[in-house]
Parts: structure tokens; sequence; C-alpha cells
């Protein structure tokens, strides 16, 4: 850890998975998909799968499924469950730059972690296929907390690595990461590459709306000498 990272400015940055990281869209949906036609349900329109990415799983299936009791549901979550671990499904990889942007962060004397609607199995998964689990210093998913956009994830990684709010940063690319910052007192960033568009981010007052991952250790150097770009500008 630097001296000059932990000395002043933030020490701490948070990243959301799916969707900030890693560009796991595609899966996500097509094993929802495939957990409707499983269950013989009527499908429901992609972007309606989209909006729910974020969320815990459980929480995301509520959603979808408002009407449906606690049975159904549940055999909904084993479906996509199956699909998503059981199966080599699509893709999921790093966003491009994510990596490079990761290790630079790192080296900077970053503590970093990660929030995520994914459950520990499903992010330790990840984790494995890119091979970036050593870069995180803690990491707290769905299945272990109440789900965004509570605070408890944030809450317990700011404890766990004695980081106050004020020296925290959440990055996100939907309005759960920026809803549970703001319900933490955490300063945030959005990204607009993701679920989430622009317009609807800019709703949570993120500090700033990035279009490129790479576009965050160069923001974070300009804090060093002013007070940034204030909220809603973006970062080409």
């Amino acid at each position: 850890m630097t001296t000059a990272v932990r000395g002043k400015g933030f020490q701490l940055l948070v990243f959301d998975w799916d969707g900030t990281l890693v560009d796991s869209e595609g899966r996500i949906v097509a094993c929802m998909e495939a957990a409707f036609q499983d269950l013989d349900l009527t499908p429901l329109p992609r972007d309606q799968l989209r909006d729910v990415i974020g969320l815990g799983l459980a929480e995301a299936v509520a959603r979808l499924l408002p009407r449906a009791g606690e049975s159904l549901r549940r055999r909904f979550v084993e479906r996509y469950r199956h699909h998503y671990l059981a199966r080599s499904g699509a893709p999921t990889p790093l966003f491009p730059g994510a990596r490079r942007t990761l290790e630079r962060l790192a080296a900077a004397g970053y503590l970093l972690a990660v929030a995520t609607g994914k459950s520990r199995r499903g992010l330790a998964r990840s984790l494995e296929e890119t091979g970036c689990a050593h870069l995180f210093a803690v990491t707290r998913c769905a299945d272990e907390c109440f789900s965004k956009p509570h605070p408890q994830m944030l809450q317990e990684i700011m404890t766990d690595l004695d980081t106050p709010p004020e020296r925290t940063l959440m990055i996100g690319d939907t309005e759960y990461d920026l809803l549970m910052a703001r319900n933490a007192g955490v300063p945030r960033i959005g990204v607009s590459y993701g679920v989430h568009g622009r317009e609807r981010l800019l709703r949570h007052a993120p500090l700033v709306c990035l279009d490129r991952i790479e576009a965050l250790p160069p923001w974070l150097e300009g804090q060093d000498d002013s007070r940034g770009q204030g909220p809603g500008q973006g970062v080409e």
C-alpha cells in the first residue's frame, strides 16, 4: 500500500461484477430464458430480463414472477442455477481493458473489493474463469448479505478493510449499485456500457459516468489535483 494513496483521496474501490467488470449479460439472460422454458412459463422480453441483472437471484425472480408462489420461484432459481453452473453456457469474459485497469489500480496501492448480486458459488466460478481473484482483498455476495440496494455488502466490506465511507468509492453499471452506495453514504461512479443506460444512472448522482473502465485510473489521478469533473460528466 503506497503512502500517496493512503494519505489522501479514495483508498478502497468496490466494484460490481456483472456488467461492470465482466460481460456476462448474454449468459445471464440465456439462463433465465432456459429456466422459463423448463417450467413452461410465458417468456418475458429480453429487456425485462436484463433489467433485474444486479439484484440477488431471489429478488430478481420475485420481480420477474410477482404473482408466483414460493414453490415456483424456488424451482425457477434451481433451474437458473442449473443452467448457469452445470453447463458451459455463453462465455463471461472480462470487458476489454478491465484486467489491465485492475492491475494498474492494485499496483497504485488501492484496496480492491467486489460487491455482487451473484451467489458465492457463482462468483467463485467467475473469478476462477477470469483468473483475477488475487486482485481483490474482500468480496461479498447476495447469498451472504441483503441484496442491493441494501447497504449491508458495502458496510461489511468497509468494516473488514477498516475504511470509512468517504475514502470508499463504489463503481457499478446499475442503479442498484448506485443506490446501495447512496444508502451506505459512499461516493459512487457509474459505467455506461453495462445494463442500465447513462440517463438512468445519472438520476442517482454519481460523481461521474464513465464510458470505458480504462478511464477510471486517470479520473482517480485527477482527484489528487482537483475536485473532479462534477456530477454527470462523462469521461471519453
